[in-house]
């Protein structure tokens, strides 16, 4: 008697331990295909929401692009005006200079003999300052 059940007996338990074993791996594999369903969905909503979010920011960008750009050429049509006008000043200051000089010579030079003389006492005075401090 002590024999025959001892002999069902780790037949039992080997057969409830495989049992066990087979239910804790079909266990562990719905969990893995649950995790892995979960990920793809995530991954799914998160390549949605990225894709609107670019959809958004599109328009927004090619606006900012487009009034940048737009801003740009303002400046240099501006720019361009601006260097335009400033070379139409200095030429009329050249001639109404030239017109000057022809029409009172002597006083020309000597207004040009006083400024230089000015800025040569100007120089002196610089020099003279800046040897002093030294």
């Amino acid at each position: 008697m002590f024999s025959s059940n001892s002999s069902t007996a780790p037949a039992s338990v080997e057969a409830t331990t495989n049992h066990l074993a087979d239910q804790a791996a079909e266990s562990a594999d719905h969990a893995i295909k649950a995790a892995q369903r979960v990920a793809t969905d995530a991954l799914d909503s998160l390549t949605g929401a990225i894709e609107a979010l670019r959809a958004q920011a599109e328009p927004l960008l090619d606006g900012a692009a487009n009034r940048a750009s737009s801003m740009t050429h303002r400046g240099l049509n501006s720019l361009h005006d601006s260097s335009a006008a400033l070379r139409n000043s200095a030429r009329h200051a050249s001639d109404n200079t030239v017109s000057y000089i022809r029409h009172d010579p002597v006083k020309s030079m000597l207004i040009a003999a006083a400024t230089g003389a000015a800025l040569m006492g100007l120089i002196g005075l610089m020099r003279g300052s800046h040897h002093h401090r030294d």
